[in-house]
């Protein structure tokens, strides 16, 4: 017998991938069985919902202006709300100062990055002060710009708000027992640069503990982000100065995982840009769970559909994915086979101009050039 190559499993390996397999999923749209886009999406858009376990939040929170203040061209909201669970959440909104009517929507997703006490400080700005730790994760993410920022200025109401375990939603220290090891650090200077590398440590330690109990909960850390993201997409629809029929979202890694699944699942998003964040099951099974977060992971999806085919629930509605040639939290192979995936989907459903799959050289990133593509993008299709 051959050995296997080395893997994430080691001799399991192949066995594993196998169950994944090359053909396309049960319910994949590329099967011949599949003959009607809509017909398939019906079949295939609830089978997926009921896997993400998604928590009942229950009626719409109210959001709360906490404050407002105009700065750099922009116009600043403070924004907070409060789930059934866990402290409230706390978000930002930008739009051009002096803006009137209705705009287009976006809905501006942070990234993951191993920073979980950080949530929409990385990619926005309200403040010609930016922590040092979040302008280094600019400079070397974004271009060293806030992207959401930059978004607003071109005429879209965005809101960026902190998403479960992260920044204002962040497990705090003493709510922890005793015994969970290692042991959270002490909030004693919570915006010290060592204060923050400590507790992103621990952090990245906890997501473990966290997956483990939402499982216990009937839960999946993928279900509640989703539900907490449709929140803040429900709350952006229904402002007075947004146009609800021109909704986008975006963002890079762990924001561009969340787009995957709200542009897949959610029709109220007109288009999308998922930066950084595509690849398949089959990847991430052999060769890179270990750079991933839980937030991917939903059990029983994979026999279903190849993890693009989640962001391919949207066709024939537009969607942007940006992927990066020297990435090292996927492999090139696998992301130019999840780019045939979608560009296959898209083809078979009529719409082959509504699906853009991009290569970039460099490593992982959302930098300008990929944000005037992405901006680009929204223009055309909002």
């Amino acid at each position: 017998m051959l050995k296997p190559e080395p893997n994430m499993i080691g001799a399991y390996g192949p066995w594993a991938a196998s169950l994944v397999g090359d053909e396309p999923a049960r319910l994949s749209f590329r099967r011949a069985a599949f003959t009607d886009v809509d017909a398939w999406r019906a079949q295939a858009k609830p089978r997926t919902e009921a896997l993400f376990l998604a928590p009942d939040i229950g009626a719409m929170p109210t959001a709360t202006l906490t404050h407002q203040f105009d700065f750099d061209g922009l116009h600043v909201e403070h924004l907070a709300w409060q789930l059934p669970y866990g402290p409230p959440t706390e978000a930002v909104l930008l739009k051009p100062a002096g803006a009137t009517g209705k705009l287009p929507g976006v809905l501006a997703l942070h990234d993951h990055g191993g920073q979980k006490y950080f949530g929409w400080r990385k990619i926005a700005r309200v403040s010609r002060e930016v922590h040092p730790m979040m302008r280094r994760h600019q400079d070397d993410h974004y271009g060293g710009v806030g992207w959401a920022n930059e978004l607003a200025r071109r005429g879209y109401v965005v809101l960026a708000h902190d998403v479960f375990s992260f920044g204002s939603r962040r497990v705090r220290a003493a709510d922890i027992a005793a015994t969970v090891e290692p042991a959270p650090p002490p909030e004693k200077n919570p915006e010290s640069p060592e204060e923050i590398a400590a507790y992103n440590r621990f952090a990245g330690q906890h997501e473990h503990l966290m997956a483990k109990s939402l499982f216990c909960a009937g839960l999946t850390w993928p279900g509640v982000t989703l539900a907490e993201d449709r929140v803040a997409l429900g709350l952006l629809a229904a402002r007075e100065d947004v146009d609800a029929t021109r909704l986008a979202c975006a963002g890079l890694s762990g924001g561009g995982l969340r787009t995957v699944y709200l542009a897949g699942l959610d029709e109220r998003i007109k288009t999308a840009c998922c930066a950084g964040m595509m690849t398949t099951w089959r990847d991430y099974l052999l060769y890179k769970c270990w750079t991933h977060t839980w937030m991917i992971y939903v059990p029983g999806l994979p026999r279903e559909l190849d993890y693009p085919e989640v962001l391919g629930l949207r066709a024939a509605r537009p969607v942007l994915v940006q992927n990066c040639e020297h990435d090292p939290l996927f492999s090139l192979g696998e992301m130019r086979r999840a780019d045939e995936m979608l560009a296959a989907v898209y083809q078979k459903a009529g719409a082959t101009d509504a699906y853009r799959g991009t290569f970039y050289e460099g490593g992982h990133r959302f930098d300008r050039a990929m944000q005037a593509e992405a901006f680009a993008w929204f223009e055309r299709w909002l």
